[in-house]
C-alpha cells in the first residue's frame, strides 16, 4: 500500500479524530480517509452515469441491473 503525507485543516483534522475516537467505526484515519475516498470514487461512477443518462434521454438498463454494474465497476 501506497503511503503519502498530507496536510489537514485543523478542523479536518479534529474531525478525523472525533470519527476514530468517538464514534468507533474506523481503526484509525488511514482507514478513514481510503473509505472517504472510495466513496467519492463511487459518487464519481454514479454522476458520471446521470450525466450520460440524461445526455442520451434514454436508458436500456433497470435501475437493479445499473446498481449491479456499479457495484462490480468499484471494487
Amino acid at each position: 500500500m501506497a503511503r503519502q503525507s498530507i496536510s489537514l485543516t485543523e478542523k479536518n483534522d479534529l474531525w478525523l479524530r472525533n470519527h476514530v475516537e468517538n464514534v468507533g467505526d474506523y481503526a484509525n484515519k488511514s482507514e478513514l480517509v481510503n473509505d472517504l475516498i472510495r466513496r467519492a470514487r463511487r459518487a464519481e461512477v454514479i454522476n458520471s452515469k446521470l450525466v450520460k443518462s440524461e445526455q442520451s434521454g434514454f436508458s436500456t438498463q433497470s435501475a437493479d441491473e445499473m446498481l449491479a454494474e456499479f457495484k462490480s465497476s468499484t471494487k
